[in-house]
């Protein structure tokens, strides 16, 4: 018999339960040839005295191993590695040039899409400005872990993670709904709400059901780009409206619903994109008044309402009095910090419905195991606790960030401090252009936009999205230190 004992090698220490570790070493073993095919194995008895362990382990371990067809139980024989091994080995055909370097040979669809700057980090702590995303460093990752691991392991959840409902997690929507009431004041149930993954989707879904080709909509100018190319792909003609301090210029919407056949308003009330500026209060009302009175459908895009530092935040236009005109959008992925995209959708019960029928065609259900996970870290108040700790630290960095621009780069930029949101809108006054100042700053080591996802069929803002949320203050001061070299030498 071979020495299982030294070559089944079990940490105590692993995470991975031992019986999993057994079965990985047999199948290790057959892998390399050294258990062959028609081999028998020692009884259970025998290798859990060998392993010193309590023989229901290593009945888990042939167990498992049985199920992946590695070994075979035999009649008064015991288990024996099975004759055909569950290993694929692909057969080649010998070609001499890969097939897919010469296709496709049919056409297909495509949609204009702008150079855009990339801002994927080259290596582990590269310098990035991004576009305004979370730390990830600060996400609840071991309550997130937790959570998920007393799913999987709760035999009565496992049906669950295998079905679910269009609209997302029925737990989630139920969270959501006490989550959105408290924070937002809406008032919705569960048939108002569905899951997304991430709000871009939720966009697209919206926009989908409402535009038909030629339509106009109103978008704001400067805009969110990948809202207006969705917007473009789905063949609607888009009518470009200043935005300024206040935010969006609700009497220029006004004029163009007296002139014009409008479908759709998308608008961006809290933290606009890409400028952070916050619709006003008189605004907003003057623009409830236009929705009420032409019909007009809207997508309100509040994708990181949580995070408000200066003052209490102003209600979404969706608690109040719209006339069922508001669609609401928003995103728990910009909350969390976490690698997960979960968005939802807040509308009348016949569009829900309908949403969740077109989610289909594309994404049967969302992943109920991230959705389970989040109802609970929702209902134990995780989340709640986290954006707290995380405003303090985002409002703390918003400030030194304004206050390095004011000392080292005053008479070259302007901004205005944001009143929320993880992102300052940075003008740059000087004489280099902003493509220029990226491309020198590269070769600093510090990865930053040129400005081309801002300004899509429009004159160059030069201007930029300045993410300060996901910089601690090293890292704020590194960064700013080299723009000052950049711009000043």
């Amino acid at each position: 018999m071979l020495p299982f004992k030294t070559l089944i090698k079990i940490d105590r220490k692993s995470k991975l339960p031992v019986y999993q570790q057994i079965a990985n070493g047999f199948i290790g073993l057959i892998r390399e040839g050294v258990l062959k095919p028609g081999l028998p194995l020692p009884g259970s008895r025998v290798l859990a005295d060998q392993l010193q362990l309590h023989r229901n382990t290593v009945v888990a371990a042939y167990a498992e191993l049985t199920s992946q067809d590695w070994v075979v139980a035999v009649a008064r024989k015991g288990v024996m590695v099975a004759a055909n091994l569950p290993l694929i080995k692909p057969r080649s055909f010998k070609t001499t040039t890969s097939s897919y370097a010469q296709g496709p040979g049919f056409h297909f669809n495509t949609i204009p899409f702008p150079a855009m700057t990339s801002l994927q980090p080259l290596k582990a702590g590269q310098l990035v400005i991004n576009d305004g995303f979370p730390d990830v460093r600060l996400a609840p990752l071991d309550a997130w872990g937790k959570e998920c691991r007393s799913i999987i392991e709760n035999p009565r959840q496992h049906k669950q993670l295998m079905y679910g409902e269009a609209q997302g997690s029925e737990k989630l929507r139920h969270e959501m709904i006490k989550y959105l009431t408290n924070t937002r004041g809406l008032d919705i149930t569960i048939d108002n709400i569905m899951i997304t993954r991430g709000a871009q989707m939720a966009i697209y879904t919206a926009a989908a059901m409402l535009i038909q080709k030629g339509d106009y909509i109103i978008v704001g100018s400067p805009n969110y780009i990948f809202a207006n190319l969705c917007f473009e792909q789905l063949g609607a003609r888009l009518l470009h409206v200043p935005v300024d301090g206040d935010g969006i210029d609700v009497a220029a919407i006004e004029q163009l619903c007296r002139t014009r056949k409008i479908r759709m308003l998308y608008v961006v009330p809290h933290h606009h994109h890409p400028t952070t500026v916050t619709l006003s209060s008189e605004r907003r009302m003057k623009l409830l008044a236009v929705i009420r009175k032409y019909q007009l459908a809207v997508i309100e895009d509040d994708y990181d309402y949580d995070f408000h530092y200066s003052s209490a935040p102003i209600l979404p236009l969706a608690s109040a009095d719209h006339g069922g005109n508001v669609i609401y959008i928003g995103s728990l992925t910009k909350s969390l910090g976490l690698s997960l995209r979960i968005g939802f959708m807040i509308a009348p019960v016949s569009f829900i419905a309908e949403a969740g029928r077109r989610r289909r065609l594309m994404d049967l259900r969302g992943d109920n195991l991230s959705e389970e996970g989040l109802a609970a870290m929702l209902a134990n108040g995780i989340i709640e606790r986290h954006l707290k700790k995380s405003k303090k630290i985002y409002r703390e960095r918003r400030d030194l960030l304004c206050h390095l621009l004011e000392v080292k780069l005053g008479d070259l930029v302007q901004f205005t401090p944001p009143s929320g949101g993880m992102a300052l809108w940075l003008q740059f006054t000087g004489n280099a252009s902003l493509p220029a100042i990226a491309a020198k700053a590269a070769t600093q080591g510090l990865l930053m936009s040129s400005g081309s996802n801002y300004h899509y069929i429009a004159k160059p803002q030069h201007a930029m999205r300045f993410g300060f949320a996901s910089l601690n203050e090293k890292e704020l001061t590194a960064v700013v230190t080299i723009l000052t070299k950049i711009m000043k030498r």
